[in-house]
């Protein structure tokens, strides 16, 4: 009995050392953040700039190796052009390190684009299979679209200069008409 108990506690502790190795080899490693920004610049009503940059940041406790940055998923039938690479490699990012990347794209069609994010591959000297990562997604772009907000208070200027006396007018009738019309209140009571 005593040896498989002793067996037991052996079993355990090999194992408590195997994780422990796992955990902190997965400690000692590259841990990519990447964060996608987007600004648009309206030049006319026909055409708009959409520019694009990315941070990454090694906010691991290793090197990164053999980064890559690889944004394509801008369709091609939507943005005439593109001003810069829409990727970018480095050969390694230190820990605690930031790298930016930017481009431009040239649109003249009027849509609500959605992008997607952008995919970062790296190696880790530990591992063989490259490493993946993806920046942060970015809201829905309007492109050549006037924000819905602005078209309300532009359609509620039109009708107020159109409109804003006419509704005048009927407010202070409707007002006078319902002050001649309400019952006054008598101030005597009658006496039974």
């Amino acid at each position: 009995m005593a040896s498989s108990f002793h067996l037991t506690i052996i079993y355990v502790l090999s194992l408590i050392c195997i994780c422990s190795s796992t955990f902190a080899e997965s400690g000692s490693s590259p841990f990519i953040v990447a964060h996608k920004k987007v600004s648009q610049r309206k030049l006319n009503s026909d055409l708009e700039w959409v520019s694009v940059s990315i941070d990454i940041h090694n906010a691991g406790s290793d090197t990164a190796y053999d980064v890559t940055l690889t944004d394509d998923s801008w369709a091609g039938e939507i943005f005439d052009s593109i001003i810069g690479n829409t990727s970018k490699s480095w050969e390694s990012l230190d820990s605690g390190s930031i790298v930016s990347h930017s481009f431009e794209l040239e649109s003249k069609v009027k849509t609500v684009y959605y992008g997607a994010p952008a995919l970062i591959t790296f190696r880790i000297p530990t591992k063989s299979k490259l490493q993946e990562a993806y920046s942060t997604p970015i809201r829905p772009i309007k492109i050549l679209l006037d924000p819905v907000a602005q078209k309300k208070i532009e359609i509620a200027k039109r009708l107020l200069a159109n409109y804003g006396s006419h509704v005048s007018v009927f407010l202070i009738i409707s007002l006078v008409a319902y002050i001649l019309t309400v019952p006054k209140a008598s101030g005597s009571k009658k006496k039974h």
